[in-house]
């Protein structure tokens, strides 16, 4: 069965070209425009989570999406890997625990890397 990675972005480009990429790589991919489906991380179950910060239309930002999946008991160790334009990426990744950042615009190829070996551990 392949690894399950939930990506949270709020432009449908980028949910396009991930959806793609991973599922090149034999990954299954779930895709989320708003965020909605980090409350259903127990009926998704995920094995990582590429996750914005900035999500518009959502009430909650990817910092606290993170910081709620970081401090839950039962998702504490599901990887989640932060990824934005912000100029305090590294900064707001350490502060929400997330497993690693990604600065946009992204390299693919990096992406895939982080991502692969995450799902290796």
């Amino acid at each position: 069965m392949p690894k399950r990675i939930l990506v949270i972005d709020d432009d449908p480009d980028i949910l396009e070209v991930l959806d793609i990429i991973f599922k090149q790589e034999g990954y299954e991919v779930i895709l989320s425009k708003t965020g909605y489906e980090a409350e259903q991380l127990s009926e998704i179950n995920p094995d990582l989570v590429l996750l914005d910060i900035r999500i518009e239309g959502s009430g909650r930002n990817g910092v606290s999406i993170c910081t709620k999946i970081k401090s839950h008991p039962e998702t504490r160790d599901l990887p989640v890997i932060l990824f934005s334009a912000e100029d305090n990426i590294e900064e707001l990744s350490m502060q929400s625990r997330a497993n690693g950042h990604i600065s946009k615009p992204f390299n693919f190829a990096q992406l895939v890397i982080k991502v692969n070996e995450l799902l290796a551990a």
